[in-house]
């Protein structure tokens, strides 16, 4: 193992160029053209057998080592954010209105990094490491379950996968067996009312005042319909009336988001959210469309897996402490690979000793501590060799 970790010590200052040229050139989901052929080039000058255009634009390149064994499938993704950065740093993204505002840019550089040296001691890897290379991971329904669908875990009897995480101290590993994120769901919203002029609303029905109500009922689900020992989130993040400050609206656009863990929950979350939608509009003769489509679910980390990489990862250079978190509520679809094979997904801490708070994730500030990286590559690939070794 110490070779290595000496091999990712060294190729720590690419890891770190190859983070900030794909910092500086973003690409939106299902936009990628140029950050999965860089992917792909590099894989292919290590050697490896590489597949591109998988599931639409995912790369899965394939290490195979000198002697036979079980395989061991790594993910990174590599999609950006439609946001306009606001750092003031060297590798600022040159595309306008795009930035790398999650971190995929140094999950790419950390796997691509790791994929180099896991190269260098080919003849010694007791079975094979796939590279899955994923694009569109922040707009569902996402890349995880087209490149699923392509054949990207064929032959894999393990995953692992690992998020770079801001908030979290630098040093710091977050792991959880069971539910560690949740379902991601959207709920978009039409009520229809009648308008009229802001002096006569006798005769009109009120469709602000109705959506805003309904926002209002919408709220007691969570803490009144929902058993308090599980959990739910209901958000209304858009709420729109195009009119002028006299007028009574006729029509109010909604939408938000529903995070659950529990499938009994999400059913309720959906069902519940329109029976409310539907009395409010009723008491006062308005009408709505109500669609709910379900997102990402929740990522279910296997038991045995989650605590083989928490043990293994303890030993890791730079590692300070290994965390049982609670679990988050943002969403992943790595859970779909999980439900096609064993794995883990674990959090590695990326926040600076020096900041006394971080920029959280999507924001126009965010940044993450790039030493994170090559953490994040010394416990993905020890868990790598030794799973193979001991399988």
């Amino acid at each position: 193992m110490e070779k290595l970790f000496t091999l990712l010590d060294a190729n720590y200052n690419e890891m770190v160029g190859i983070r900030r040229h794909l910092h500086e050139y973003p690409e939106l989901s299902f936009e990628e053209v140029e950050t999965p052929s860089y992917i792909a080039t590099f894989h292919r000058e290590l050697g490896h057998v590489v597949r591109e255009g998988v599931g639409g634009r995912g790369v899965v390149a394939i290490l195979r080592g000198g002697k036979p064994g079980k395989t061991v499938a790594l993910r990174a993704d590599f999609d950006a954010l439609a946001i306009q950065e606001e750092n003031d740093v060297p590798y600022k993204s040159k595309i306008a209105g795009k930035m790398h505002a999650c971190g995929h840019d140094g999950h790419t550089a950390t796997l691509l990094g790791l994929a180099k040296a896991l190269n260098a001691m080919r003849d010694q890897i007791e079975g094979n490491v796939v590279f899955i290379h994923q694009h569109a991971e922040e707009v569902a329904p996402g890349g995880a379950k087209p490149m699923i669908k392509d054949g990207c875990l064929e032959g894999v009897d393990v995953i692992f996968g690992t998020h770079l995480w801001a908030p979290t101290p630098l040093g710091e590993i977050l792991v959880k067996d069971g539910a560690i994120m949740a379902a991601a769901d959207k709920v978009e919203i039409t009520v229809q009312g009648k308008g009229g002029h802001g002096a006569e609303p006798h005769h009109s029905i009120d469709a602000v005042t109705l959506a805003s109500q309904f926002v209002v009922n919408a709220q007691q689900l969570v803490s009144r319909r929902i058993d308090p020992l599980k959990s739910a989130v209901l958000t209304i993040g858009h709420f729109e009336a195009i009119n002028p400050f006299n007028v009574i609206a006729d029509r109010v656009v909604l939408a938000g988001t529903i995070r659950t863990f529990e499938e009994e929950v999400r059913i309720q979350m959906e069902q519940e959210l329109e029976a409310v939608l539907n009395a409010t509009c009723l008491a006062f003769g308005a009408s709505y469309e109500y669609r709910y489509t379900r997102g990402y679910p929740p990522v279910y980390n296997h038991q045995r897996e989650t605590e083989f990489l928490a043990q293994l990862a303890s030993t890791v250079p730079g590692v300070d402490q290994v965390i049982t978190c609670p679990p988050f509520m943002i969403g992943e679809d790595f859970a779909y690979y999980l439900e096609k094979v064993p794995g883990t997904f674990f959090f590695t801490g990326a926040k600076k000793p020096e900041w006394e708070t971080a920029y959280p994730h999507h924001h126009a500030r965010f940044d993450f501590d790039e030493r994170a990286m090559l953490i994040a590559a010394k416990t993905l690939g020890k868990a790598t060799l030794t799973y193979l070794k001991e399988n």
